[in-house]
């Protein structure tokens, strides 16, 4: 019976594979509520640079960018964390991987709070509470953006100006033009035949003089 007990008993790295597959669980699902963040980020983004508003589309585009590397960031630790919770020597690094999970949770809980369509709409509103959040937000995302970031942001803000202007050029029509209409003009008819020419009278005297 004692043997029974041993076999089912929970280790620490049954324990680490388990947090680690639902971390992974909560992964997947902060990833599809995100990109929806995402997407009307870019969305404000373009509406701000109609209103000729710069400054708040490139803070739609950092928060973006942010969230991107805060996704990307989560799932490389977990794929790195499966490997050591895999490997045969799981108590040399039991304590690595259980600091790994506890900082993955703490990421979760950092993207859980970039899922609010309504703080996007704050960084469009003129309100002060809103304005007081943006300079917050342009504040802390400063700090956490390396300059190599920066240029990537002021690429996609250069490709959305281009959109914007592209699709207020008119359209090129795709269909051949209509061919002007020639004038009907009627030239006079050019005879087949040369007329020959009646002899004057000054010729007819001529030609009896000569006979």
């Amino acid at each position: 019976m004692g043997s029974n007990v041993s076999k089912n008993k929970v280790t620490a790295q049954d324990k680490a594979i388990l947090d680690l597959k639902i971390q992974r669980d909560k992964l997947k699902q902060y990833q599809k509520k995100v990109n929806v963040v995402l997407e009307r980020e870019v969305s404000e983004a373009r509406k701000a640079l109609g209103q000729g508003n710069k400054k708040k589309a490139l803070l739609a585009l950092k928060k973006k960018k942010y969230q991107e590397q805060l996704l990307e960031k989560t799932e490389q630790q977990l794929m790195n964390l499966e490997e050591l919770t895999n490997t045969i020597e799981f108590a040399l690094v039991e304590k690595q991987v259980m600091e790994g999970l506890k900082g993955g949770n703490a990421i979760l809980k950092e993207i859980h709070k970039e899922m609010s369509l309504e703080d996007v709409e704050r960084l469009m509103d003129d309100t002060e509470d809103a304005i007081a959040y943006q300079n917050e937000l342009d504040e802390m995302l400063s700090g956490r953006m390396t300059a190599e970031d920066e240029e990537d942001i002021m690429r996609e803000l250069e490709g959305l100006r281009q959109e914007e202007l592209e699709a207020a050029l008119p359209e090129v029509p795709n269909h051949p033009l209509p061919e002007t209409e020639r004038a009907d003009v009627s030239f006079p008819e050019v005879p087949t035949q040369i007329p020959t020419a009646t002899p004057s009278k000054n010729t007819e005297k001529q030609a009896m003089l000569a006979t």
